[in-house]
């Protein structure tokens, strides 16, 4: 990265990062680690709950990405000691300062998604058209 003029790099936990960037997706990198902060950054939520709105991720690719954003510093979790286990999610106030970001991110890929595409009812099942 250049500053004032000179190429300068960012020694962060024993690594290189050429640009700031770099640093950023460091965290929040990957196809899951956003949305998850997406849906837990207004509120707690327990793993079923985080499923419920990602229907797409398996439950070891969720658990991999929440211990993950854990160990990074961006989420707390806690455990309660009852049966069954009782397991919340939250943003620490470290994950709560990149929630600006993230709402920014998803604000162009909704305004992309209202210019380019159609938002639609979810409920609403979408035909494809068979092409020969």
């Amino acid at each position: 990265m250049i500053i004032d003029g000179k190429e300068k790099i960012v020694l962060l936990w024993g690594k290189e990062f050429h640009c700031a960037l770099d640093i950023t997706m460091h965290y929040i990198g990957g196809k899951w680690k956003t949305v998850i902060l997406w849906y837990l950054r207004k509120d707690t939520k327990r793993f079923n709950e985080i499923k419920k709105h990602i229907p797409d991720i398996t439950e070891k690719m969720l658990s991999l990405q929440l211990r993950s954003l854990e160990e990074d510093g961006i989420i707390k979790r806690k455990v309660y000691a009852e049966i069954p286990p009782k397991v919340e999610y939250s943003l620490t106030a470290f994950g709560k300062t990149m929630v600006p970001m993230i709402e920014e991110i998803a604000k162009w890929g909704r305004d992309l998604g209202k210019n380019k595409g159609k938002i639609v009812d979810k409920d609403r099942k979408v035909v494809k058209k068979k092409t020969k």
